[in-house]
């Protein structure tokens, strides 16, 4: 069987119905804040400081308008593909449908790279935050317990240490696992609140910041270049959008939940183009307040946001901020954790990954035992390592997923041109080329290293493909 077969759409669709189908409880409105939920998180808070200070200034609002266009390509193209295949998968279904099983197990391998890898980071940061957040009430957790044995951490005061485990990361993914377990529609109900309260302070800091903006910090908007591309000048904007393009993932997850929507033909649209626009505006608004408030050249830190309340006269703020803060990446864990689940689900359901991932729970009608796995997966990398700089190699993985499913609807249209399609992606073939184009650019820009180490874990996946996937693929042995 050559690695380019496809998987024909109404096998797709019959294989999600029976046994394996999942719950539609979804609405238009849950589906926007899954969005939400996943796009605002740890990188509006932290990267958007490091994008200003290292590459963008104050033009870092420009970077943000750059990597929502690439995002605007790419939410184009998931959406008809979303209604076209509203199953889960997102663009693992996508590409086995349009490109192969091949590219397919590429992108599913590349979507670990963004969910879980994602996921078990922005637990090690909560952390933190969480111990933060308590220490402000002079409530001090045993230093052993907040921090892996790998990296010194700096407990509030002041005092540096080395731990045993980092238990509330551990704690806070058993919980989000756990919901996710019980239901879809629990965890959306969890995440519409949590999605509310981050909102809420989100707007709080930009209507307060908003009176301690500096004009004279804008200047210059844009700071000339140090004759290194990417650092500052044109080219550091493109960079910052390439960095700051971890702040926009998320938005794609949606797409896993197709398959749980009540209505995904008219309903994955609006969750997916409505999250990145209201996240979009937000984020502009966001990073004009921050740049006016504090010099970009102070934002260089891991928490540019907790510099820029220093300048106002309003202690409460930081420490609502903070809470605003662990709201969001609780709401991004529990996106990602679902993302992932479902992604599984979706492989296994093909033989690619072994059979447990894809059972259902007979009353919760879930992947329970993928989501217990995942949990097992993830549990010691949230307690036990150090956490990294992985923000950069999330975002190339991710762009690389949007530019093979901005490809797969040129395909699709060729090969599959009467196929009905409630949803057109409009202008094709520009917006899919522009989408590949714009976002492969921003891939080149984001550097090297991040390249070989995406290659990397390529280059692993592809072992694992030849060495168990294809011999059990279920499509190569119908054929």
């Amino acid at each position: 069987m050559s690695l380019f077969q496809t998987k024909p759409l109404a096998k797709i669709l019959a294989d999600s119905a029976g046994d394996h189908a999942m719950r539609r409880t979804l609405t238009a409105s849950n589906l926007v804040a899954l969005g939400i939920g996943a796009i605002i998180g740890a990188g509006l808070f932290s990267l958007t400081g490091l994008a200003a200070a290292n590459h963008a200034g104050p033009a870092v609002a420009v970077s943000m308008v750059v990597a929502a266009i690439g995002c605007a390509f790419a939410g184009l193209c998931y959406s008809e593909f979303a209604c076209m295949i509203p199953v889960a998968g997102s663009a693992y279904t996508y590409a086995y449908t349009t490109l192969g099983e091949w590219i397919a197990w590429i992108i599913g391998w590349d979507l670990i790279l963004e969910y879980a890898v994602g996921a078990a980071t922005v637990s090690i940061s909560w952390s933190g935050y969480l111990v933060s957040l308590l220490g402000d009430f002079g409530i001090y957790l045993p230093a052993q317990f907040v921090a892996g044995p790998f990296e010194p951490v700096r407990l509030p005061d002041g005092q540096m240490v080395t731990g045993i485990i980092n238990l509330p990361a551990v704690l806070i993914v058993l919980l989000i696992s756990g919901i996710l377990i019980l239901g879809i529609r629990e965890s959306a109900r969890t995440n519409n609140i949590i999605v509310v309260v981050k909102l809420l302070v989100v707007l709080l800091f930009i209507g307060i910041g908003w009176m301690f903006i500096k004009p004279e910090n804008y200047t210059p908007f844009i700071p000339e270049n140090t004759g290194v591309f990417g650092d500052f000048g044109l080219s550091g904007i493109f960079r910052g959008a390439g960095i700051i393009f971890f702040a926009y993932i998320g938005f794609d997850a949606v797409s896993t939940a197709a398959q749980e929507a009540k209505n995904p033909q008219r309903d994955m649209p609006i969750g997916i183009i409505g999250s990145l626009a209201i996240c979009t505006v937000l984020y502009v608004l966001f990073s004009v307040v921050l740049t006016g408030m504090v010099p970009y050249t102070d934002l260089g830190v891991s928490a540019p946001v907790a510099v820029a309340v220093d300048q106002t006269p309003y202690p409460w703020l930081k420490l609502l901020v903070k809470f605003g803060i662990l709201a969001g990446f609780t709401s991004v864990m529990l996106v990602m954790l679902l993302g992932q689940s479902r992604v599984f689900y979706s492989m296994s359901r093909d033989g690619l990954v072994p059979k447990i991932f894809s059972e259902i729970h007979p009353k919760y009608r879930t992947p329970w035992k993928s989501n217990l796995l995942f949990f097992l997966f993830l549990a010691p990398l949230s307690g036990f390592l150090p956490i990294s700089v992985v923000g950069e190699m999330t975002s190339i993985g991710t762009l690389f997923a949007f530019v093979i499913v901005c490809a797969g609807v040129l395909v699709m249209r060729r090969t599959q041109p009467d196929t009905p399609r409630p949803f057109r992606t409009p202008w094709v073939p520009l917006i899919p080329i522009m989408g590949i184009l714009w976002n492969a650019w921003m891939m080149y820009s984001l550097g090297e290293d991040n390249w070989l180490r995406l290659i990397g874990w390529l280059v692993l996946g592809q072992i694992i493909y030849f060495a168990y996937s294809r011999k059990r693929s279920l499509l190569r042995r119908d054929a």
